[in-house]
């Protein structure tokens, strides 16, 4: 199945900003079962600076502002060849070693909430133990649009008992790293059912189980990713794969639009 996207990010200031740099993650990887055929990104009111591969093999690149804008326009579009997979990314790549996705970080952290969750799974195997994880996840937090902050750890999401896929994904990559399996936070695009339109990437989580490798999990949709998932970028958590980060200097007010489209073609 071939999918093409559209991804633009937004921001509009209320005064000239003097100086920014961002960082962009919005290049899909050509991995196992996706084959990025075209990609293309451009820039209104700021240029590109350079491009490079970071410690996760995500395409990274760093922009800066215009002088004075007032207004700062990222579009991405390409188009990617899928393949369903049942979720299986495969065996693990580049230098990073796996026993850095065991690693904590400020949104994955191992509190009493994960603790708890982690000890309820069950299953005669690893991906029977994942899967039952994932389904305990998505009982414990339900999924409501604007439910949760962008800085909320896997803690306070299971405290609050709501959140969005970026919640689940940490919750289930801070569980799984408990249950003593390697997982990272991966952000990248869905192809909806009943839509095109769209105001946000999509998050889900991989944990690498022997003999298979990496193997995806999405707890907001109950599923493992199919061809309708591709892959942009992976992390720790969601400040390693977050699509743009970044910050302006000056004291200009800052409003964000993000409109994505995925749609499949013949």
């Amino acid at each position: 199945m071939r999918l093409k996207i559209s991804h633009t990010t937004r921001y509009d200031y209320d005064a000239p900003v003097p100086f920014g740099l961002q960082q962009l993650r919005k290049t899909p990887k050509s991995t196992r079962g996706q084959s990025v055929l075209n990609w293309k990104t451009s820039v209104e009111g700021g240029s590109k600076q350079l491009s490079f591969e970071d410690y996760h093999r995500n395409t990274t690149e760093l922009l800066s502002f215009d002088a004075g804008t007032t207004s700062l326009v990222i579009r991405s579009e390409g188009q990617v060849q899928m393949a369903d997979t049942a979720g299986i990314v495969g065996l693990h790549q580049g230098f990073t070693p796996l026993w850095l996705f065991l690693r904590s970080t400020a949104q994955t952290q191992i509190g009493a909430g994960v603790r708890q969750i982690a000890r309820l799974a069950e299953g005669g195997t690893d991906l029977k133990l994942l899967h039952d994880l994932s389904a305990r996840i998505r009982e414990a937090i339900s999924y409501e649009i604007n439910a949760s902050e962008p800085t909320w750890s896997a803690e306070d999401a299971i405290a609050a008992g709501r959140g969005v896929c970026q919640d689940h994904t940490h919750v289930f990559v801070a569980c799984a790293r408990h249950l003593g399996f390697p997982a990272r936070y991966v952000s990248g695009y869905l192809m909806m059912n009943d839509r095109v339109d769209q105001d946000a990437t999509h998050a889900w989580a991989e944990v690498h189980v022997d003999d298979l490798g990496w193997v995806g999990f999405d707890v907001s949709n109950a599923i493992s990713p199919d061809m309708r998932y591709v892959r942009v970028a992976t992390g720790l958590d969601y400040t390693e794969a977050a699509p743009v980060s970044g910050r302006h200097y000056g004291s200009a007010g800052e409003t964000l639009s993000v409109s994505v489209e995925v749609m499949q073609q013949q």
